[in-house]
């Protein structure tokens, strides 16, 4: 090897090793606190009724010094939402229940619903990063007694009005409509029980709405094979970690990457034996979320969101 060539393989070294810090350094210290709000708009009511709003909130993984996540989510408030959703994964600490509550406190003048995640009752623990871009990743993880105050939390959401959805079924108002609801724990540590509360969607309901944490495929089937028209989810942080032109690395659970975030189209066996979508195949949107675990504290092409979902005639 020359000298030239020496002096320009180790440049191009040193360019690469300076991109990935500098990569690393963004990801952790600006693009995960780059909260932002998504807007999509979803035919989903019958044909001319008026349209309503439902703000998602999703996985804030919340310490209880993040004043600025905290002072972000309270100000989604001035959205005036007819109704709110939060699918889950609040918690990253045994003390922020109360910081949850108060990011959450205005949100509780609308109506709203939740559904727990596995980090509402288990706190978050170190795990080889590696473990994520392997098909373990969608592995649900062994766990024992929680150790968060998950009691507390639903207390305080149930206090503020909220409806507890876990493995539960009920009809609301959402505006001038009525809405059905179903819900279940979270899939992804198997708490899910859909067949305890399984029906055939209400006639009588302008939309049914399920709201899931995980959204394994096993659950997206069963609701949509009932007749829900819409189902929310989270637990998937959009990937958290992206590549421009490919998206997502991984899901956390069995969803394909191209639905790691935002809005999509379900039916079942979507994920397997029907590739073909049907003409009545309900809508899926899926939290990127606002937060990540503090053993993994970076996004990269993947910011942090809520979303308000806009609700209009088929």
């Amino acid at each position: 090897m020359t000298s030239t060539t020496g002096t320009a393989l180790l440049r191009t070294l040193a360019g690469v090793a300076a991109a990935g810090i500098a990569g690393v350094a963004y990801a952790g210290l600006v693009e995960r606190n780059l909260f932002t709000l998504r807007r999509f708009e979803v035919p989903v009511l019958p044909s001319g009724a008026a349209p309503v709003r439902v703000l998602q909130v999703s996985d804030l993984h919340l310490m209880p010094d993040q004043r600025r996540k905290i002072e972000w989510v309270r100000e989604l408030a001035s959205l005036s939402p007819d109704f709110v959703v939060n699918s889950g994964d609040n918690l990253a600490h045994v003390d922020a229940v109360g910081p949850l509550l108060r990011a959450m406190e205005p949100l509780m003048d609308f109506p709203g619903a939740f559904v727990l995640g596995s980090n509402d009752r288990y706190a978050p623990i170190a795990k080889n990063p590696a473990r994520y871009l392997t098909r373990h990743h969608a592995r649900a993880p062994r766990v024992t007694r929680p150790d968060l105050p998950v009691d507390d939390l639903t207390a305080g959401m149930r206090d503020g009005g909220w409806l507890d959805l876990d493995n539960a079924r009920t009809t609301v108002t959402v505006g001038p409509h009525r809405v059905e609801l179903v819900g279940v724990d979270d899939p992804h540590i198997e708490r899910d029980r859909y067949a305890a509360v399984s029906a055939p969607a209400s006639p009588d309901v302008a939309l049914t709405l399920g709201l899931v944490h995980a959204p394994y495929q096993r659950v997206l089937d069963a609701m949509t094979a009932d007749g829900a028209g819409l189902i929310l989810a989270g637990h998937t942080h959009g990937g958290q970690l992206a590549l421009p032109f490919y998206g997502a690395l991984v899901t956390n659970c069995d969803l394909d990457r191209g639905r790691a975030k935002g809005l999509s189209r379900w039916w079942p066996g979507a994920g397997g034996d029907a590739p073909t979508q049907p003409s009545d195949a309900a809508y899926l949107h899926v939290s990127a979320g606002l937060g990540t675990s503090p053993y993994a504290p970076v996004r990269f092409a993947c910011r942090p969101e809520a979303t308000l979902l806009t609700l209009v005639s088929r």
